[in-house]
Formats: structure tokens, C-alpha cells, sequence
């Protein structure tokens, strides 16, 4: 069975456009970013405060009247993002650079520092705000993974996630 990428959720005037690695099946299965129940995308933007109550993975929409973009580097849904081949990511990474200047959302946020590094092509980076962006004009911000694979504490990817509200008051 072939599985289906899903669909960007974009528009002009984002505040935050989120990127992560890939659909997982889950997410291919139902057409929802973020649906496999381990992952804890949606409940880290609720304690973060980004949002204003927890939303469902079959939300996701939504999160477009909040000024908040889904994408992913690579649209090819797989098992884990280790089977993401070099060629999907510097396929994905010329995709998403022309997305970025298209839509121009105040925030780019990388779900994973492993999206940013693949993007940028950097050898390192640390969480927060980038240095020195690939798109001039636009903030680029360095989150953990919301994978429940990732073994970090959920209070440290909070607070690593409230760091974009300050950001978005700061740009507006």
C-alpha cells in the first residue's frame, strides 16, 4: 500500500510556520499532522501557551486562524525519520526555501534540530533563535522534536517552545 503524503496547512501572514521531518504513518493514514498518539506536538503547544486549549490532531486547520502554518521537509510519510533518504532532504529543503519566500511567515519553528540542520545545511545549531537565517527577513527557530521517541523532560520542550511567543510579540 502506497501511502499518501498530507496536506500543507499554509498562508500569507503566518506568525509561526511549523516544519517537521516527515508525515508518520499515523499522520498518512488519517491525513492529520502530528496524529500518532505518542507524539505530543499538540499538548506542547497548549502548555507553551501558543494555543489556547489542547487541539486534536483532526484540527490542525485550525491552527491557520491562530496565524500558525503545518509543512514538512520531506512529504513522503515513513516509519521513523531515519529512513529519509540524502536525496528527499535536499529535495525537500529546495521545496521548503521556496515556500518560505513565498508565504513569508514572521517564525519559521523546526520541529526537530535535525529539520533545521538538513534545511540549512549547518553543521550545528542550538535550540531558540538561529543566527545568521537561510531566508533573510524571516526568524528561524529551533525546537525539539515532539516525537515521544525524543527523551527529553516535557517542561524543558516547553519552555523551549515559549521562547516563540516572545519572538512573535517582539516581530508584530
Amino acid at each position: 500500500m502506497e501511502l499518501e503524503p498530507i496536506p500543507d496547512h499554509l498562508t500569507g501572514h503566518l506568525d509561526i510556520l511549523f516544519v517537521g521531518f516527515n508525515p508518520s504513518i499515523r499522520s498518512s493514514e488519517t491525513g492529520y499532522h502530528y496524529a500518532n498518539p505518542n507524539n505530543r506536538f499538540w499538548k506542547i503547544l497548549f502548555e507553551s501557551g501558543l494555543t489556547p486549549r489542547k487541539y486534536a490532531p483532526e484540527e490542525n486547520r485550525a491552527l491557520l486562524e491562530l496565524g500558525y502554518g503545518l509543512t514538512n521537509i520531506v512529504p513522503r510519510p515513513t516509519k521513523a525519520a531515519a529512513e529519509i533518504t540524502k536525496e528527499e532532504y535536499k529535495e525537500g529543503a529546495g521545496q521548503l526555501k521556496r515556500k518560505i519566500e513565498h508565504y513569508r511567515p514572521k517564525v519559521v519553528c523546526f520541529v526537530g534540530k535535525g529539520v533545521y540542520l538538513q534545511f540549512s545545511g549547518k553543521k550545528s545549531a542550538h535550540w531558540g533563535k538561529q543566527p545568521d537565517p537561510v531566508i533573510p527577513g524571516v526568524i528561524e527557530f529551533v525546537a525539539p522534536s515532539s516525537s515521544g521517541l525524543v527523551r527529553m523532560k516535557q517542561a524543558e520542550i516547553v519552555e523551549i517552545y515559549e521562547g516563540l511567543h516572545q519572538l512573535i510579540d517582539k516581530s508584530t
